[in-house]
């Protein structure tokens, strides 16, 4: 572990003197890209130099610990800093471990969520809605913007589909956990019975594509106008201002007709487009490259449940880890905090995990 740190740290000095030169000071792009891998490595160096500094220190007093004309009062002063020191090293080096683990390269960006209502018909729909509220008032207490893609909606309020885009530095790290099959278990406003019913709707979050990572070629694009409609069909507008892009390779299709503007339209339905085509070339490498040894959190198989949302007895249990908290109210109102905070430790201890048994974390 420590020859990697020195060997980032050498790097981290090369790649302040290459800022330093003028005539790299001079070309915008490169500074631009060394500028960002200077702020990754900026806080593992810096936590780096403070254990060996730490490490300096602990030499220092158990050198002055063994001085034969040391006062006995002295002594123990200098054993308490001895052990104080042991333990601040202990914690700044599993914090070292945590900061060598392999970064997600999407972790900062903006994420495209699609929530789709599953088995459960009207009452998977409303379910839908509740998850898409959830995710919004979550975004809201993050200071993050939301922003509708696209909905197709249901008569009693419920979405069959909506998409939509978060806005916010980290906002991929924080909702990546959030891909899979959630399933709700509770009695509908339609039941006369009182009886409890299960449904389900399936969540999707990919990272944003930027342009620069996947370029478009309109030669494999086919633009179809349309009008929007409502409810049984009918239509919402007088102009064709839907978009309906088909991607030709791959057969991918994106609709979109939430704006009046065919423009906007456009735009969004590519930004879609552009992100799911970016996360399709992702699962494709991590399928070539997957090991045995696989995330719990990050299993990458979207079929699988991994929530359940029980109202009567208002508990939330994450099935990956086998958390269950009895206070579905406030998470349903956005407090998700402490479930993608477990989630995401979870996912670090396999890593250190394979980390320590020298397998790919």
């Amino acid at each position: 572990m420590f020859d990697k740190l020195t060997a980032l740290e050498e790097k981290f000095n090369e790649i302040e003197r290459s800022m330093a030169d003028p005539a790299i000071a001079a070309d915008p792009e490169e500074m631009r890209k060394l500028g960002k891998s200077h702020a990754d490595l900026l806080p593992i160096v810096t936590a780096y130099r403070q254990y060996r500094q730490l490490e300096s220190d602990l030499e220092t007093a158990k050198e002055l610990l063994q001085e034969e004309d040391l006062a006995p009062e002295d002594a123990e002063m200098l054993q308490q800093e001895i052990n104080n020191l042991q333990g601040q090293m202990k914690e700044a080096e599993a914090e070292l471990k945590v900061a060598l683990l392999p970064k997600d390269p999407n972790d900062e960006k903006n994420v495209l969520v699609e929530i789709r209502a599953g088995t459960g018909g009207d009452e998977a729909a409303l379910f839908a809605a509740d998850l898409f509220r959830m995710y919004n008032r979550y975004a809201e207490k993050l200071g993050w913007r939301v922003e509708l893609m696209s909905s197709n909606t249901t008569e009693l309020g419920g979405f069959k589909e909506v998409i939509f885009m978060v806005e916010g530095k980290g906002a991929y790290s924080q909702l990546k956990y959030e891909g899979g099959v959630h399933r709700v278990q509770r009695i509908p406003e339609t039941e006369t019975g009182g009886r409890i019913h299960t449904s389900a709707a399936t969540v999707v979050v990919l990272p944003e594509a930027e342009e620069i990572e996947l370029e478009l070629d309109l030669n494999d694009l086919r633009i179809d106008v349309y009008r929007s409609s409502g409810h049984g069909g009918q239509s919402v507008n007088t102009t064709d201002s839907a978009v309906r892009i088909t991607h030709l390779p791959t057969g991918m299709v994106v609709t979109c007709q939430d704006e009046k503007s065919q423009h906007k339209n456009r735009e969004k339905a590519l930004k879609i487009l552009r992100a799911r085509l970016l996360d399709k070339l992702q699962q494709e490498q991590q399928a070539e490259m997957i090991s045995a040894r696989r995330s719990i959190v990050k299993s990458g198989d979207r079929s699988e449940r991994i929530r359940t949302y029980n109202f009567p007895q208002n508990r939330v249990t994450d099935h990956r880890i086998d958390l269950t908290l009895y206070r579905l109210d406030s998470i349903i109102a956005g407090d998700l905090e402490e479930l993608i905070s477990k989630l995401s430790i979870s996912e670090q201890t396999e890593k250190l995990q394979a980390m320590d048994e020298g397998g790919v974390a």
